[in-house]
């Protein structure tokens, strides 16, 4: 209305490409989003293994229910997040796989929500996510759980809401970089944009650079170009890298030729449905890998570690946790630098991770999505 306020939803899982191809009639980019997101964020395998006996765990059941919303209402399960789940990433086949591609999920659908408002100020002049956490042990709104545990909604969010960042824009292509600061940049920054097909396959390897960037500012610099030959399942690297300061931003984006077509005459205040869903199932058979870590440094309360990937195979979507001895529980609160990233074969990452608490034994845990939903045959 006038007031450029709105509460319109969703509530609920939608495209990444949803909120820019919205400009003027629902929860897209544009307005004072006053509550709302893309909804459904399962816990992480280690919370729900403190939620619901293991007995329950799998299949789906009235306990995975019982977390989500109102049993009795809209939201009293993940239906609404399954379908599209297993539609884009392919059917889960234990607790672990489903909640494995959730947070795969939830960082996708995040980022893309708080990137669209960034990317669209001050068209869009603010959103208010629907919600920080949860006071009960939740599969649905949340950005950490009740057990202080950040997952994948945590880490999209983080990602987008980067001080300067880099972005690609799912509805049309284009590459944006924002400075959320409110001053000017300074230095000179170089940003790359690097496309690979499934296989690795350099499709396209570009740099410019970014003289300055206006304070509190979003600027287009350039629009991916038509390329032949994408396999289904293809890759997006976007680095923005100081002169001086080392690595401002890098994104990492998995996308399909296979686009989100959304049904808007059927939008609700949950969510907006869609009649065909992106095809990312060929994540599912990336290879298993062996990462390397190495403790680089340890405080009280902190650490640092270098994770390698040694392997000619991409390592995709890594996870880091940090437990009290090698069967204890997961260190938490925890303050990661950054988390669930991807690298590239022979690529290595420095990460630090921050506690409130003293840590007397830190053992590093290292997922990754190639080693418990990936390694299948294609579908």
């Amino acid at each position: 209305g006038p007031s450029g306020v709105k509460m319109t939803g969703p509530y609920s899982w939608v495209p990444p490409v949803y909120w820019l191809l919205d400009t003027d009639q629902y929860g897209g980019a544009y307005g004072f989003f006053t509550e709302g997101g893309p909804g459904q964020a399962p816990m992480t395998l280690e919370s729900f293994s403190q939620t619901v006996p293991q007995e329950d765990m799998w299949p789906i059941n009235q306990d995975w229910d019982f977390h989500c919303g109102n049993t009795l209402g809209a939201f009293g399960s993940l239906d609404d997040f399954t379908i599209p789940l297993y539609a884009r990433y392919g059917n889960a086949t234990s607790a672990d796989d489903y909640l494995q591609k959730s947070q795969v999920a939830a960082y996708e659908g995040h980022r893309a929500f708080f990137e669209g408002y960034s990317r669209n100020k001050y068209t869009a002049t603010g959103a208010i996510q629907w919600m920080l956490n949860n006071p009960f042990p939740e599969m649905i709104w949340h950005l950490y759980d009740y057990y202080l545990n950040p997952g994948g909604s945590y880490f999209g969010t983080k990602k987008a809401c980067e001080p300067v960042h880099i972005l690609y824009s799912y509805n049309d292509g284009s590459i944006w970089v924002v400075n959320s600061m409110y001053i000017p940049t300074k230095a000179p920054m170089t940003a790359s944009v690097e496309l690979f097909n499934f296989d690795l396959t350099v499709l396209l390897n570009k740099t410019f650079t970014v003289e300055t960037l206006p304070a509190d500012s979003s600027t287009s610099f350039l629009t991916l170009p038509e390329i032949s030959n994408l396999s289904q399942t293809y890759f997006l690297r976007l680095r923005l890298i100081g002169d001086t300061s080392g690595f401002i931003s890098e994104n990492f984006y998995w996308l399909s030729t296979v686009e989100d077509v959304l049904m808007w005459d059927n939008t609700t205040y949950i969510s907006t449905p869609c009649s065909q869903y992106s095809d990312l199932t060929m994540l599912q058979t990336l290879p298993p890998v062996q990462i390397e870590n190495f403790l680089a440094n340890r405080g009280d309360k902190s650490v640092t570690y270098m994770i390698s990937n040694p392997t000619n195979t991409l390592a995709f979507f890594i996870r880091l946790r940090v437990t009290e001895g090698l069967n204890g529980a997961d260190i938490l609160p925890v303050f990661w630098e950054d988390n669930y990233f991807t690298l590239l074969p022979g690529e290595s990452r420095v990460v630090s991770a921050e506690f409130v608490v003293e840590v007397i034994e830190p053992t590093l845990i290292v997922e990754v999505f190639n080693n418990i939903s990936g390694g299948q045959k294609k579908p």
